[in-house]
């Protein structure tokens, strides 16, 4: 288990029931970078690969 898997874990528990937007999400991303510069680039490669996501089912 990595050491994220317990914060994916907490929100899959708090929140797995909700609903939320990809424009919800973000803006919840860029309020996190806003609060965190320091990740910038994770939080920007993993916008672009969720992003991307499709172009993979279409190679």
């Amino acid at each position: 288990m990595y050491f994220t898997d317990r914060g994916i874990e907490e929100l899959e528990n708090r929140r797995g029931e909700e609903e939320v937007t990809y424009e919800w999400l973000a803006e919840r991303l860029r309020e996190f970078v806003d609060l965190n510069p320091e990740f910038e680039i994770p939080v920007e490669r993993l916008a672009t690969w969720l992003a991307r996501l499709d172009d993979e089912d279409d190679e």
